[in-house]
């Protein structure tokens, strides 16, 4: 992909914030202010140039652990891809420009951290398999075959095979057609 990458280096503007979608994927909001420095000859001194503010978005893993670990006014190095969204308000359309962050870190270059691996309890779910220990092929289910057992007589529901293949898209066109 030509994904926009991009590293921003600055400190965080608020706490920040977990939430979670209704498939309860983790997701961790934050902002990030970045002020470049200059010197100038004239003043004889450095003196701050514009503020960049990025929002930072961040997923699953990395998003409960940067939840845990980042903390309002501290700089971070934040790398991951940039990009814009459009939205709506009031008829008027808007654009956003967001940072989907790949890799966070503290910046080491004005303070310590200590690093502690997080051990995640695995998501147990239960997989049907058939007698050689294979998970089994239940595709009927998900094209709606078993609530319909003379059509899927008619059609020869048991297996679908393209070139020695199962394939549910096969199965899912010629229940559609047979409809």
């Amino acid at each position: 992909m030509n994904d926009t990458t991009m590293t921003i280096v600055g400190n965080l503007v608020d706490e920040p914030k977990l939430r979670r979608t209704k498939n309860q994927h983790a997701v961790t909001t934050f902002r990030v202010a970045s002020t470049s420095r200059r010197f100038s000859r004239e003043e004889g001194r450095f003196v701050d140039n514009s503020t960049l503010f990025v929002s930072v978005s961040c997923w699953r893993a990395l998003a409960e652990n940067a939840f845990e670990s980042l903390h309002k006014g501290q700089q971070v190095v934040v790398t991951g891809r940039y990009y814009q969204r459009e939205y709506e308000i009031n008829e008027a359309k808007r654009m956003a420009y967001e940072l989907e962050a790949t890799s966070i870190g503290h910046d080491l270059t004005r303070g310590v951290t200590e690093f502690r691996k997080m051990i995640r309890v695995p998501v147990t779910g239960s997989i049907t398999v058939d007698e050689d220990g294979i998970p089994a092929d239940e595709s009927e289910h998900y094209i709606g075959l078993e609530d319909d057992p003379e059509l899927a007589e008619e059609i020869g529901a048991e297996r679908f095979t393209r070139d020695g293949i199962e394939s549910s898209a096969v199965a899912q066109k010629e229940f559609a057609a047979a409809r």
